[in-house]
């Protein structure tokens, strides 16, 4: 099955017998080339494409990764063949198609913008020339800005703002990484660097060349005393990139970490909230 030719629905499909037909398959190779397996593979890829299915979705005020379905898409590579697909004058050479029906969908895709079959763009996103990988999940009313990047199994919520040239990372293995997160009206400034299972907490604000692994510490020192966090930005934090110093055996040094410099203020109006945040604490977008 190809999306280019046809498009699965997914509203009858049993998803919990599509789990069991994928964890099968996982666990014994050789099931993998059954027509059942295929099926269930194309369908879980079906259900990303059309976001009914996540990689990872909000559970409980947490997030829950879907091992099962990062299971199919890891699956879903060898299943494909190398093709040739046209796109005007351009030419790809790839085992995945490219994403469709973008204005059926209300999706706006700027020349050179490229998703792949297999990721979710809600209605209103904006796709700058940009590229969001299978697996990914943008919400709706977000910017995806010129040259900015959405890699496999991302989060991206609703209303964000990812500037020119941000770097979200994917993650497909190990299986239980969780994805990077960026939730509901976050704004991401220009060079932001976000990978490694970050959590982006809703409307924070990353000001322009933050890079955020696993292990950067992200030092709240918009108190009296520094709190530091790894791996998590809260909600409405107003951060910026800082140095701290660190002994080695041949001397201090300064090493990349980043800072809370504030919040925005709860607000109805989120726009005018952003801008107050840039104002008040001189942040680079």
């Amino acid at each position: 099955m190809d999306n280019a030719s046809t498009m699965q629905t997914t509203t009858d499909i049993d998803w919990g017998q599509t789990r069991q037909v994928i964890e099968a398959a996982w666990d014994q190779p050789s099931l993998r080339t059954d027509s059942s397996s295929r099926a269930a593979v194309e369908s879980v890829i079906a259900g990303l494409d059309q976001g009914v299915l996540r990689c990872a979705e909000p559970a409980g005020g947490d997030w829950q990764v879907n091992e099962w379905v990062k299971k199919a898409v890891v699956m879903y590579f060898p299943m494909r063949e190398m093709k040739v697909e046209e796109v005007g004058p351009f030419q790809f050479h790839d085992k995945m198609s490219l994403k469709r029906n973008h204005a059926e969908a209300g999706v706006r895709v700027v020349p050179h913008a490229i998703a792949r079959y297999g990721a979710f763009l809600g209605r209103g996103v904006v796709m700058m020339p940009s590229y969001v990988n299978i697996g990914a999940y943008v919400g709706s009313g977000t910017m995806v800005d010129t040259w900015a990047t959405v890699g496999s199994c991302a989060q991206i919520g609703s209303n964000v703002h990812l500037s020119g040239g941000v770097g979200i990372g994917g993650v497909l293995e190990p299986l239980q990484a969780s994805p990077v997160i960026v939730e509901d009206g976050a704004f991401v400034g220009s060079r932001v660097i976000v990978v490694e299972g970050v959590r982006v907490g809703r409307e924070a604000v990353l000001g322009a060349g933050v890079v955020l692994t696993a292990s950067t510490p992200i030092l709240d020192v918009s108190g009296d005393q520094v709190v530091e966090h790894r791996g998590v930005v809260p909600a409405r934090a107003v951060v910026i990139p800082g140095t701290r110093n660190k002994s080695f055996p041949a001397g201090e040094y300064g090493v990349p970490c980043a800072l809370i410099v504030g919040h925005r203020k709860e607000s109805t109006d989120r726009k005018t909230s952003l801008n107050e945040a840039l104002r008040t604490h001189a942040v680079a977008v």
